[in-house]
């Protein structure tokens, strides 16, 4: 499979039960493909360079999964030879109490990064159209009786879509991913944070609950990507099984969308231009 393969920008729907989770559509070996990962991160590295300094750009990288998937391991694997300074990485928890009390996308506008800058966002402003949907969190809102209506999470997704495209519009690109473990990997993993000491702080047994929701989940993912992904803001559904796989389709995702976007190093500013002449003459005779 191709990495168009993995996209949802709206042109075709997503049946989440009939698609991999592992790394069977692999085109090329484990190995072939660990250095392909390499060497994306090494032509990542000079494109965020040239983002950095052209300022007229940001991106914004949505990670989205279920529990065990490996967000943390894949934003630590993949993006740790980028520049910290032109990266920001925030992690989105349930919301306190003064973020309730805004609508729901104050935080995450809170949290966009300057244009010139990677944005990674752990979870998203997706969580309200996902486990919000999933657990009928919107009953418990302090919200007027005319915003609960019928269609509430169809106007949410209107609302995701028209948001992206504003952001489109004033120079951000947005990327949404979704890791997608199997329930067999993601009780292995579950299992191996029970067995292991050096796993135990990311042990939850709330996290392990959710198990119990795994159909609602799936369908609630297939109804949010099928619903806000665009052309402009696709969706990438990433088989979440085989870590190393993983990696490698994440880093194509990230080259490739920076690769259009087309950074370049900003010309020199002619009235710095001008005075190298002088200044060059200056550093000879010192």
């Amino acid at each position: 499979m191709s990495i168009k393969d993995y996209c949802f920008d709206g042109s075709r729907r997503l049946q989440l039960k009939t698609f991999p989770t592992d790394a069977e559509g692999a085109k090329g070996t484990k190995q072939e493909l660990v250095a392909k990962t390499t060497e994306n991160m090494a032509k990542a590295a000079v494109l965020q360079e040239k983002l950095y300094s052209a300022h007229q750009e940001g991106l914004v990288i949505a990670i989205q999964a279920r529990d065990a998937a490996g967000k943390d391991s894949l934003i630590k694997k993949v993006f740790s030879g980028l520049n910290p300074a032109a990266l920001e990485v925030h992690s989105f928890k349930a919301p306190n109490a003064t973020e309730l009390s805004h609508d729901y996308l104050w935080r995450i506008n809170q949290a966009l990064p300057p244009r010139g800058k990677i944005g990674l966002f752990n979870r998203s402003q997706y969580e309200d159209v996902l486990v919000v949907k999933v657990h009928h969190m919107e009953k418990g809102y302090t919200l007027a009786k005319r915003c609960l209506t019928e269609d509430f999470y169809d106007k949410r997704y209107e609302q995701l879509r028209n948001w992206e495209e504003y952001l489109y519009e004033n120079g951000y690109r947005m990327v949404k991913v979704f890791l997608n473990v199997s329930k067999e990997v993601q009780r292995q993993r579950f299992l191996e944070r029970i067995e292991r000491d050096e796993k135990h702080w990311k042990l939850s047994t709330a996290d392990m609950k959710e198990r119990a929701a795994w159909d609602a989940y799936d369908k609630a993912y297939e109804d949010c990507i099928n619903a806000t992904g665009t052309e402009h803001s696709p969706w990438y559904v990433l088989p979440a099984d085989t870590k190393w796989y993983t990696r490698y389709l994440m880093s194509q995702i990230l080259v490739d969308t920076l690769m259009d976007m087309d950074p370049q190093y900003p010309p020199l500013d002619p009235e710095e231009a001008a005075r190298i002449p002088q200044v060059m003459e200056q550093l000879e005779i010192d």
